[in-house]
């Protein structure tokens, strides 16, 4: 009989594997048709078929009214795609595993598949873009995953039923399809898991037939969903992805958002947020190191490098594991200014990495005058200090992670209660001086520290 069974209580016996708890950093990738026109986000092919959008306005103005999302294509060409030299780049930036967007809520999957005419390996790049991807990303030693969006096909389109578009011809329904209604954004609908209609079963078989053809072809360690999956209608289909994934993949992941999965049956996914505490159970936030997108855009707001840093060991503190989004060009170039952050993640994490990797939260995950809101879409305006610090432990040792530029003088008041034997500086193995009393450990930050963004000290304490 098999491991798993397609219910939730066989599903309960799930544990996330050692793999992902250690790896806490990964790399997401948004790059599909959607990337051509550059313009506001990976939303772009919606939004062109909502007739009262700017975007709509816009492409009407640019590409004229009968140009239609399938017409992008041609221009997808990745002409430049190198997997083997995206590999390198993501294990330079200290990422453990990758996570391309296998097919995104526009309907292309970015590999060959059996299940549709439409996808990269036929049309546009001509190329199995996640198979190649995956032989490279291997090879450079690092883990592989996948991400599947496309629960939000049911409705992604359906703008184009408004008003005269090729959403509408029959020619092109197997892509554009089902285009079903759907709430506004923001209505009270909008994030109800009894969406009306629901997902009709041809729908639901066809979603199922996909996610299962991902696990056959590529194996893929990790599996994301993005949050729409969590309708009701999904739940039979979530149970039995889940068994016959974890049944072929025994050291797997799945990630979801809000509740389509029970816990305990797969990781809780944060996007573009936080977490309060520490989380008994690990966990993932994914984010982008862009604001106001995943895909590539041409008016990208980046984040800076020194933030990125800030909120991976944030989570970190707390259990989680940060999956980091990149949006290539359409010619497969990964933007400089993308590429260059990755670079400077990685220079931190190549001093300050032992802080990172394999560890696990402390008794609290730190102390600071900076509050976090749990929840979704809150990282864009959340900004740590040097007066900010987290704890991570691997080991006999303990870490004291700064959140910014400290003061000559880090007062740490959790550490009262200690018996501190030794402090040292990673990036150097400097040995700053230090004291304790009642109120704390104290230590004198040296002036000539090696580094930037964070640093870490590592604390030795002895046990009882």
């Amino acid at each position: 009989m098999p491991a798993y069974e397609p219910n939730w209580q066989s599903l309960r016996q799930y544990s996330v594997p050692d793999w992902f708890r250690d790896a806490k950093f990964g790399i997401f990738i948004h790059w599909g048709v959607y990337s051509v026109p550059a313009l506001m986000n990976e939303w772009y092919p919606r939004s062109m078929y909502l007739k009262d959008s700017a975007v709509c306005q816009y492409h009407h103005q640019t590409y004229g009214e009968d140009f239609g999302y399938k017409d992008f294509i041609p221009q997808f060409k990745a002409e430049n795609f190198n997997p083997v030299e995206w590999a390198d780049l993501f294990r330079k930036a200290g990422a453990r595993y990758v996570v391309p967007v296998a097919e995104h809520h526009d309907g292309f999957p970015m590999y060959s598949t059996q299940l549709t005419r439409w996808n990269a390996a036929v049309m546009g790049p001509r190329r199995d873009i996640i198979a190649e991807l995956g032989e490279a990303v291997r090879e450079a030693g690092l883990i592989f995953g996948v991400s599947s969006h496309r629960a939000e096909h049911w409705w992604f389109m359906n703008g184009g039923c408004d008003f005269p578009s090729d959403v509408q011809d029959e020619e092109f329904a197997d892509f554009y399809g089902p285009a079903m209604p759907s709430p506004e954004a923001g209505s009270p609908a909008w994030d109800s898991n009894n969406w009306s209609p629901q997902p009709d079963a041809s729908f639901l078989d066809d979603w199922l037939g996909r996610c299962f053809e991902l696990v056959d072809r590529f194996a893929p360690k990790l599996v994301y969903f993005d949050w729409w999956i969590h309708q009701l209608a999904f739940k039979p289909c979530l149970q039995k992805f889940a068994a016959y994934y974890y049944n072929r993949v025994p050291d797997g992941v799945i990630t979801y958002k809000l509740d389509a999965f029970e816990k305990g049956t797969a990781v809780f996914d944060i996007e573009r947020g936080f977490m309060d505490q520490i989380s008994p159970e690990p966990f993932q936030t994914c984010t982008s190191v862009s604001k106001n997108s995943w895909g590539y855009i041409s008016h990208h707001a980046y984040k800076e490098p020194a933030t990125i840093i800030h909120h991976l060991v944030d989570i970190v503190s707390k259990n989680g594991c940060m999956l980091l989004n990149v949006g290539p060009k359409p010619d497969g170039t990964i933007p400089d200014a993308e590429q260059e952050i990755l670079r400077e993640i990685g220079r931190w994490l190549k001093i300050n990495g032992g802080a990172v990797y394999g560890s696990r939260p402390w008794k609290v995950y730190g102390e600071g005058t900076t509050q976090l809101a749990q929840g979704q879409f809150t990282d864009n305006d959340v900004a740590f200090t040097g007066r900010d610090i987290r704890f991570t432990t691997k080991g006999d040792k303990l870490f004291v992670i700064t959140l910014g530029e400290p003061e000559d003088k880090l007062a740490i008041k959790s550490l009262a209660g200690e018996k501190v034997e030794s402090v040292k500086m990673l990036g150097g193995d400097q040995m700053p001086s230090w004291s304790q009393d009642g109120t704390g450990l104290r230590i004198d930050i040296p002036k000539d520290r090696i580094g930037k963004h964070s640093w870490v000290f590592e604390i030795k304490v002895r046990r009882n």
